[in-house]
């Protein structure tokens, strides 16, 4: 293949460079970065392709992600094949019920998300969904969700609320329609070839200023839900909002995960999977990935960016740029998770 076909890769005999924001120390960072594989780093490439829209997957080894141009992978399918099927689909932000002008059709777009899903070559066994399936809470929103959800040619789902799903005044209308798994508690953990996954709900305290919040109770729940587990175990955790504090004066973190996170790091390999902001934002603390994803709904600002967080219109041939889905992939050997971040494009 002609690197001058791949995003990411070089023009001629130019690599490419790319300024990116990072989530670094807790403040986000531009950095002008080389896309040249041969010269950048790991992270380095992670830094190049992160932000760069579709077209990006990610193969994870050792807390790190090693960014592969789609491009690259689309003409070189045995390689990509290499990487392993699809083991899940995070899907978030799906906002059913919202008409505002940042977009009019969301039932639309997510219809156009569950399609780029179905077109899969290779089918994955599950369906993350990382919460705000509905945008008012309403019954006739989540019934109509349910409605859509039934078109993925993938049966199984699994489901946590976003504060957008836990408004209406009994906080009962989600957990009656995806409830029963956790018991009714909004958390819960299970198995998938070999991977624990771990629904957490951070919706229903919030800090001052808007942080997310897990709560005594359920802190004490993971710690014994993890005791006597092997440090090789995969884990895959996943929340509405983040688990890592992206931007505290929009509310854009959890609280107490400090916590959470003195439970995962003897474990060897973790990723963090959540929503809310609408945007990917990715960091990496030793073995513990972060990723938060894309909406299917509208697009938001970047963190600081405007007087504060919210759908944000962009032009109508944009807009499918802004949203999308995730795509994970089990790799054998050795073994780790890829990331597929598609757009509507």
């Amino acid at each position: 293949m002609s690197c001058a076909r791949s995003k990411g890769c070089s023009i001629g005999n130019k690599p490419l460079a790319r300024k990116v924001l990072l989530l670094e120390s807790n403040r986000f960072k531009e950095k002008t970065v080389s896309c040249d594989r041969k010269q950048a780093s790991r992270r380095d490439a992670l830094k190049c392709l992160g932000y760069g829209g579709a077209g990006t997957l990610f193969a994870l080894s050792g807390g790190v992600f090693t960014p592969i141009d789609l491009a690259r992978a689309a003409a070189d399918k045995e390689g990509t094949a290499r990487l392993g099927k699809p083991f899940f689909v995070q899907i978030s932000d799906t906002h059913i019920g919202f008409n505002k002008e940042a977009n009019p059709d969301v039932n639309g777009t997510l219809n156009r998300a569950i399609d780029l899903v179905n077109a899969m070559h290779d089918q994955p066994p599950l369906i993350l969904h990382t919460g705000d399936i509905t945008h008012l809470s309403r019954p006739a929103e989540f019934d109509l969700a349910q409605q859509l959800f039934g078109r993925l040619r993938t049966s199984e789902m699994h489901t946590v609320p976003g504060e957008h799903d836990t408004t209406d005044p009994t906080v009962s209308e989600y957990f009656k329609r995806f409830g029963s798994i956790s018991g009714n508690k909004g958390y819960y953990s299970f198995d998938q070839a070999g991977v624990h996954f771990i629904g957490l709900i951070n919706v229903l305290e919030f800090k001052p200023g808007g942080l997310g919040t897990l709560g005594e109770t359920q802190l004490a729940w993971i710690k014994d839900d993890l005791r006597g587990r092997s440090a090789s175990l995969p884990l895959v955790v996943f929340a509405h909002m983040p688990l890592f504090t992206i931007y505290e004066p929009w509310g854009w973190g959890t609280g107490d995960s400090g916590a959470l996170m003195s439970e995962l790091k003897r474990f060897g390999s973790v990723t963090v999977l959540n929503g809310h902001i609408h945007q990917i934002v990715q960091k990496v603390e030793g073995n513990i990935t972060f990723h938060t994803a894309r909406s299917t709904a509208y697009p938001q600002p970047a963190a600081g960016v405007g007087p504060g967080p919210g759908p944000l219109k962009v032009a109508a041939d944009e807009l499918p740029k802004m949203l999308g889905v995730t795509s994970i992939c089990e790799q054998k050997h050795p073994r780790a998770l890829s990331f597929d971040d598609a757009t509507l494009a």
